[in-house]
């Protein structure tokens, strides 16, 4: 099967899974190119209500594949960032499901889901000075937002990998799984995010990612949307909630 990105979507959790088992995951520029347009999509899906991105087999993505990106380096970069940039904007939550190894472009692309959960045994790495690349100023900062300066530094400084137990230490994993539990626990906490408020999920995700400046914008969003009543209704009446509010499909 050629370098792709099959996706499906099921009990409202959409899955992109990155595929090109050849090179462990690593991602073409077609791949690069075709993932923001894919991302706008399922991102425009009222059925979709959180966005899970993994690899095929036993390994996330061991960063780009060189060997298909025949322009200047800073055209390729050019290409993950913009990828990054599509899932970072992606306005519903999004979590990395990571087997094996994260490296390069794939550490670029888990940091820009809202959520990294691992499997014992996986390892991280930011490698460009392994090629003489200057890592892009956002990328550098949504990575140091995780992990702070220091480690940010030392993973761009030295290009070398780190286990899953020091990414959860320094915050680049939220959980690690030991081996055969990551798909159950990835499975029970999307139903959670899944039930829980859109609307608080949305705010939660822009003030979080910094975009202080909408506090009218979702003041007025929670007034006409239910949401609060239902949560309220729901709680007293101790049954599940049936929250209404969508997110835009035009963002």
């Amino acid at each position: 099967m050629e370098p792709q990105l099959p996706h499906s979507v099921t009990d409202s959790v959409a899955t992109v899974v990155i595929h090109h088992p050849a090179k462990r995951n690593a991602m073409t520029a077609a791949m690069w190119r075709a993932l923001p347009p894919l991302l706008g999509t399922l991102a425009a899906d009222p059925a979709v209500r959180v966005l899970v991105l993994t690899g095929e087999g036993g390994t996330f993505c061991a960063g780009a594949d060189i060997s298909t990106l025949q322009g200047s380096a800073q055209e390729a970069q050019g290409l993950a960032v913009a990828a990054e940039e599509a899932l970072a904007a992606f306005p519903k939550p999004t979590l990395a499901a990571i087997r094996g190894h994260c490296v390069g472009g794939g550490s670029q692309l888990a940091a820009a889901c809202d959520l990294r959960f691992a499997e014992e045994g996986a390892l991280f790495g930011v490698t460009p000075a392994k090629l003489g690349i200057v890592y892009a100023a956002s990328s550098t900062r949504r990575l140091a937002s995780l992990v702070g300066p220091s480690t940010t530094k030392y993973l761009l400084f030295s290009g070398e990998l780190i286990d899953a137990e020091r990414a959860l230490r320094t915050g680049l994993v939220d959980e690690v799984l030991p081996e055969g539990e990551l798909g159950g626990r990835v499975t029970e906490f999307t139903r959670i995010l899944v039930s829980r408020s859109q609307l608080t999920q949305a705010a939660a995700k822009e003030f979080a990612d910094g975009r202080t400046d909408r506090d009218d914008h979702w003041a007025e969003q929670a007034r006409g949307s239910g949401d609060r009543a239902e949560g309220v209704a729901a709680f007293l009446e101790r049954r599940q909630p049936r929250f209404t509010w969508n997110v835009p499909t035009s963002g």
